[in-house]
């Protein structure tokens, strides 16, 4: 909402649930479709971000990021893009500084398409490699190599993009230290020039998945203790290749900002941060999240279900009656909800969580809710007192079992 004249930071998040064939680590709402089942979505997609900008609490507000993310985005006609940005500007307030990412796959990308995004407003493009190893690619079911990848390179340089992310997975199927070191030195020495932003995410083994079969009764018995069969890295592995992340990016100029993310000056992702700092997102599509006046709510999963409701939608311009079928599951964020996330996302960035934000938000300092627990974690070593920036962050120690310190602050 407006306060003292000034507009309050909005981010939106756009889900492209398509791919060209779904990766086997993946657990995401996504999958392969065909043209009239993406330019039926799309049309839904409008129906909602011209629902959500009739509603009067967003009027206050000012949209600081746009994210399409998916599936991927990039395989979508460059029109459909260019529809969607249209219809988030005609329903809400954009500054001219907003960030707009496109989440990008190598091989999807053409000259015409990146000309397009220039031309659509997109300033920003992640671009997901995560291994310059083309075995590593291909037991993971990506589509490309690197030799792919390069070109796709090559091509978003040469139409002008000057902020570029690249992703990268650690502990992969196989995957050494060794190759892991190639995968990081091949893409912080990029040509013509490097990316202005890495992200370095672990694989996660997710139920439901080709690699949940394949590899959870490995993954249960290390963490048991007990002997495995050797194909993943082990936690010693994960953990060398991070350090190693960190030391060999931060040579190059990156600074790591967040556990998974380092980035040139100034390159941070601002609409990732927007998520670990508390602001309110606004997300449109199957499966995506909202946070915003103290409710969260999480769109359904089913296509079909929400195509429909938004078909209906632009029938009746009823909003209410839609939102709610497309709307599965609404939580009301409280004092105490609120003050956890404020801790467990916040102390994901290397700045920490300042104790003056805290007081600002929720009207009590946070060694009076937090206290024993903050003492606990200096004793052991996993936190510190950062004086300068009058914040608790975490250590190395801390960053490497980051989960358990995490959870410790859940009221």
């Amino acid at each position: 909402m407006m306060s003292g004249g000034r507009r309050t930071p909005l981010e939106l998040y756009v889900h492209v649930p398509f791919c060209v064939r779904k990766c086997a680590y993946c657990d995401f709402v996504s999958g392969p479709a065909g043209p009239e089942e993406m330019a039926e979505y799309v049309k839904a997609l409008l129906a909602e971000i011209q629902a959500a900008g009739r509603m009067e609490k967003v009027s206050g507000y000012e949209v600081v990021s746009v994210f399409f993310g998916g599936g991927t985005p990039s395989i979508l006609e460059t029109s459909d893009i260019e529809k969607i940005l249209k219809s988030i500007r005609r329903a809400f307030f954009m500054g001219e500084g907003a960030e707009i990412t496109l989440e990008a796959n190598p091989g999807t990308l053409t000259p015409d398409k990146l000309t397009a995004y220039r031309r659509a407003g997109i300033n920003r493009l992640s671009l997901g490699l995560q291994s310059s190893n083309d075995r590593e690619l291909s037991l993971l079911g990506r589509i490309h190599s690197f030799d792919m990848f390069l070109e796709s390179y090559r091509m978003v340089r040469d139409a002008g993009f000057s902020n570029v992310n690249v992703d990268l997975m650690a502990a992969l199927p196989g995957q050494t230290e060794e190759s892991f070191r190639k995968s990081l030195e091949a893409v912080a020495e990029l040509l013509p020039v490097p990316p202005e932003h890495i992200s370095v995410y672990s694989l996660i083994i997710e139920e439901g998945t080709p690699f949940y079969a394949a590899y959870h009764e490995q993954a249960e018995a290390r963490a048991a203790g007990e002997s495995d069969t050797g194909l993943l890295p082990s936690e010693e592995a994960e953990r060398n290749m991070y350090y190693m992340a960190r030391s060999l990016l931060k040579e190059r100029g990156y600074d790591r900002y967040e556990i998974s993310n380092f980035a040139r000056l100034g390159y941070e992702c601002r609409h990732n941060i927007g998520y670990w700092t508390g602001v309110s997102y606004l997300g449109f599509g199957i499966s995506a999240s909202s946070y915003m006046e103290g409710k969260r709510f999480i769109n359904c999963e089913d296509r079909k279900v929400y195509t429909e409701a938004m078909a209906e939608l632009e029938k009746n311009r009823d909003i209410e009656p839609a939102l709610r079928t497309v709307r599965r599951e609404e939580e009301i964020v409280t004092k105490d909800r609120a003050m956890e996330e404020f801790m467990f996302l916040g102390l994901r960035m290397m700045c920490g969580v300042s104790e003056k934000r805290f007081m600002e938000r929720f009207g009590v300092s946070m060694r009076e809710i937090y206290g024993p627990i903050l003492e606990k974690m200096e004793r052991n070593g996993l936190m510190e007192w950062d004086g300068i920036r009058a914040s608790w962050k975490l250590t190395d120690a801390g960053i490497d079992v980051s989960n358990y310190v995490l959870a410790d602050f859940l009221l």
